[in-house]
């Protein structure tokens, strides 16, 4: 989506030295009112208000920040220059910040790919990159109150105000973004089966933590892209069974651990019992029969999987014929 950003080519003026005109200008006002001439009252009193109207104009740009300027609803361009400027009095000097922030989005419950129920939560780094789009493409305008400064019972001053209008604006950014948030992971956690039992190359969300959180960061950046915002980076955190199954889940998980673990026993117990006749016949050590080869290996194989240490009955033959 092509952007409308763009830098402001209005007039800008060093704030050092608009205020040395101003004090030039409060001082020939000042002037005007000793001079006992026909205007001069008049005359000082325009300066004065002049002064007055200019110093609506200045403004600070500290690193990572911008101001977003609008003359009576018309947009002029963003200034993220840092320094002390002045320009018009009558354009409406948005502050946005551009700096990176976080978001933890709790752990909701949602369902995998074969409609297991899951708890899954993420982190997420983003910050605004167009400032057009952020100001005037999504509703920003229902900003928080401005901190009232209760030492003094005086109304805010106007740094207050300024600070309050930002926290509001970027913490409906916040929002926006939470809610977005909420629902790309929805949808991600959606495309993938929470564990694969039966297809280890699968990608699931329990192993394909990389590649889940690649399709994350760019389901994020679809869904923020239409309001200026830039995915820094996002992953998930949280990963577990819901509760109503997890106990089933991890019953499950033991008893195919378990079955994993005697088909490994049984593998390596049948490989020992065919090497053990191998050397046997090969070293003419005894000679066996078919019978009593299935003996032995019937014996063999209970001793090798069994869970406890077999107990072995020795025959010494008998003493008396």
């Amino acid at each position: 989506m092509e952007s409308n950003e763009k830098t402001f080519g209005g007039l800008k003026l060093s704030g050092f030295f608009m205020l040395f005109l101003l004090f030039i200008l409060l001082v020939w006002s000042v002037f005007l009112f000793t001079l006992n001439i026909s205007g001069g009252f008049l005359f000082g009193i325009l300066g004065l208000v002049i002064l007055f109207v200019c110093l609506f104009g200045f403004m600070q740009v500290e690193p990572n920040d911008g101001r977003v300027m609008v003359f009576f609803g018309k947009y002029k361009g963003t200034i993220k220059e840092n320094g002390f400027f002045w320009v018009n009095p009558f354009y409406e000097k948005k502050k946005i910040t551009l700096r990176a922030r976080n978001l933890d989005v709790p752990p909701i419950k949602v369902n995998d790919k074969v409609g297991n129920p899951v708890m899954i939560g993420l982190v997420l780094v983003w910050r605004v990159k167009d400032t057009y789009k952020a100001m005037f493409d999504i509703d920003s305008s229902s900003l928080a109150m401005p901190a009232i400064n209760t030492t003094d019972k005086q109304h805010p001053s106007a740094v207050n105000i300024a600070g309050g209008a930002l926290m509001g604006r970027m913490n409906n950014f916040e929002k926006f973004v939470k809610i977005q948030s909420d629902s790309a992971l929805r949808s991600v956690a959606g495309l993938y089966a929470y564990d694969n039992q039966e297809n280890g190359d699968e990608v699931t969300l329990r192993s394909g933590n990389k590649l889940v959180n690649e399709r994350l960061e760019e389901e994020l950046t679809n869904r923020l892209s239409i309001a200026g915002m830039e995915v820094v980076e996002a992953r998930i955190n949280y990963l577990a069974y819901a509760s109503e199954i997890a106990g089933v889940m991890l019953r499950r998980q033991q008893a195919d651990a378990i079955i994993a673990a005697r088909e490994k026993i049984v593998e390596g117990a049948v490989s020992m019992v065919h090497m053990a006749l191998e050397k046997l016949d090969k070293e003419g050590v005894v000679s066996l029969d078919e019978d009593k080869k299935a003996a032995m290996v019937s014996n063999l194989l209970v001793v090798l999987c069994a869970d406890e240490a077999a107990q072995p009955v020795l025959n010494t033959g008998t003493l008396y014929h």
